[in-house]
């Protein structure tokens, strides 16, 4: 199986309140991102990264990656939008490797070039052979697994990483998810509430890895609000989609809370 991780740090992290995005502070000398690739590149040496960044933002992440022994598994495209369109600018760079892989590459980058060319004259018609040749690519990536991963998710492990692919391989799907610890309550629109059973609520995290054909099929889908994570993705293209237990410690920076919590478990490893 050919391995590929999009490694979303394509935000700018507005509730941290620093200078430069969250992904890009210093965590014990190094920077925060710089721990999550890391991690998915000692996990299997056959693993390709690709990691999505802000506009403006390229050379921060070339630093990053200069820190790396292995950084030439590393390569960078911008973000978009919305999360949902930084994971597509990530999986457009997989779906043309995997259409090089099985020799559509060159002949597929000109087909698809000269069908946006003439699509304004001939519509519909241009549009559906462009449809046609997406999902040609995401047929080819049945021999693909690819992870997602927020980069500010610097605490993952690999042994995290390594279920998830093993998981995906035999599935198609596995999304990492931890128990809710707290209580909780569902709250109306006239503020009245009601007690939900923890039991059944599961926190999500990533990386949410799937087999390739499954992902990018369901990008070639148009964004929706409801677009919260990729697993959602997946489940509006018809796929279901499998948990896997993930880790109590594979939190998500956010805020200078949680930098302060990262460098006390980064101290106990």
């Amino acid at each position: 199986m050919k391995k590929f991780a999009v490694i979303v740090a394509g935000g700018l992290g507005m509730r941290m309140g620093a200078a430069v995005p969250k992904q890009f502070l210093l965590l014990r000398g190094y920077p925060v991102l710089w721990y999550t690739l890391e991690t998915f590149l000692n996990a299997y040496e056959d693993l390709q990264i690709v990691l999505v960044v802000p506009v403006g933002y390229e050379e921060e992440a070339k630093a990053a990656i200069g820190f790396l022994p292995a950084g030439g598994r590393v390569v960078m495209v911008t973000g978009g939008d919305t999360r949902f369109h930084s994971v597509r600018n990530g999986l457009a760079w997989i779906r043309r490797k995997v259409a090089e892989g099985d020799g559509l590459g060159a002949a597929a980058a000109e087909r698809k070039v000269g069908l946006e060319a003439t699509e304004k004259k001939v519509g519909l018609e241009a549009t559906e052979q462009k449809v046609g040749l997406e999902a040609t690519g995401a047929e080819a990536g049945r021999d693909t697994i690819v992870f997602v991963h927020d980069g500010v998710r610097c605490l993952v492990s690999a042994d995290l990483i390594r279920r998830c692919y093993e998981q995906a391989v035999q599935l198609g799907s596995a999304v990492p998810v931890v128990d809710c610890r707290d209580s909780v309550r569902l709250v109306d629109d006239v503020r009245r509430s009601k007690p939900i059973d923890r039991s059944r609520i599961k926190m999500v995290q990533t990386p949410q890895t799937f087999r390739g054909d499954i992902l990018l099929g369901a990008y070639t889908l148009d964004h929706q609000e409801a677009f919260t994570d990729e697993a959602t993705v997946v489940e509006v293209a018809g796929h279901e989609v499998h948990l896997i237990e993930g880790e109590q410690t594979n939190i998500k920076i956010t805020t200078p809370e949680d930098m302060v919590l990262a460098e006390v478990l980064l101290g106990r490893q």
